[in-house]
């Protein structure tokens, strides 16, 4: 049974809008059931307990009704940064689902960062959104292979799936891509892999794919990392790896990620895909007027 949590507030503005343009922030839902061994979310700098359970914000659409009446400004709201607007639970309680036509009605634009498939049911109040303002959907996908991104992403729909719906996105017209990070050193950081995605992008007629290549590790989410390296990857040593290459550092940056950078770049322009935060921001917020470019005045 879903638990839910008291909340006064849902959607805030955020600090700047160089992560995709976004104005202001939404998270109907806190913790996730993706299970993805690398999660930064799990670091005790977030204060939450029992990550792995997923709850929602009590009375969320109420809320988030009168944070939209309140704001004087329109803009992008970003969801899916803490925890996947795209859950298992979403299916049933449609959250997400009910807070876009909200949008929709108040007429702001949305950003969206998933790893569930199940956003491809609400392409229609998207469709509806991006006739009045920006519409972003990104899709993170990490490896090409189902079997690898089953043991690193356990409880999230394996990367084909992720594909086909990026695939339906695409058809509809909404401005849709990857996330491809974090790209996990010496496991996932390999031109094979990077090459592949991209040819899968470009099949599924993905708009941009933007890249990190490499992750963070800290506090117990390093700990808890290590373990399920062990535990997945047996006899590969690639702890050893990681503790030789970066010892206690936050950042663990891929040891080629300057040289995948640069192939990643020559085989996006090749196909006509961004991968330029800048030049992603332009083209899906291009056509609605001066008011929502304001990210681009600042830079």
């Amino acid at each position: 049974m879903i638990e839910y949590i008291p909340a006064k507030t849902i959607i805030t503005k955020t600090k700047s809008a160089e992560w995709f343009g976004a104005d202001y922030n939404m998270n109907i839902y806190k913790g996730c059931c993706h299970g993805c061994i690398y999660c930064d979310s799990r670091s005790e700098c977030y204060h939450i307990d029992h990550f792995e359970k997923v709850r929602a914000k009590e009375d969320s659409l109420r809320i988030i009704r009168d944070d939209l009446r309140r704001k004087v400004k329109k803009g992008v709201i970003h969801t899916g940064a803490m925890s996947d607007p795209y859950n298992p639970l979403e299916k049933e309680l449609c959250l997400t689902r009910h807070a876009l036509e909200l949008i929709d009605a108040y007429e702001f634009g949305v950003s969206i960062a998933t790893k569930g498939t199940l956003v491809a049911r609400d392409t229609d109040i998207l469709c509806s959104i991006q006739e009045h303002s920006p519409v972003i959907c990104k899709i993170t996908i990490t490896t090409a292979d189902d079997g690898l991104s089953a043991k690193v992403e356990p409880g999230a729909a394996v990367s084909s799936q992720r594909f086909q719906a990026l695939a339906g996105l695409s058809e509809r017209g909404i401005f849709a891509g990857i996330l491809l990070m974090p790209v996990l050193p010496f496991i996932e950081d390999n031109e094979e892999n990077i090459n592949a995605i991209i040819k899968r992008a470009s099949e599924c007629g993905c708009r941009f794919i933007y890249p990190a290549f490499g992750m963070t590790l800290r506090q117990n989410q390093r700990d808890y990392y290590y373990e399920m390296l062990n535990r997945i990857f047996p006899g590969e040593n690639l702890v050893g790896k990681y503790r030789k290459r970066f010892g206690e550092s936050y950042e663990c940056r891929s040891p080629k990620a300057a040289k995948l950078y640069r192939m990643l770049g020559k085989e996006c322009e090749k196909r006509g895909i961004l991968y330029k935060m800048k030049d992603i921001i332009h083209a899906y917020k291009k056509n609605y007027g001066d008011k929502q470019l304001n990210f681009l005045d600042m830079i």
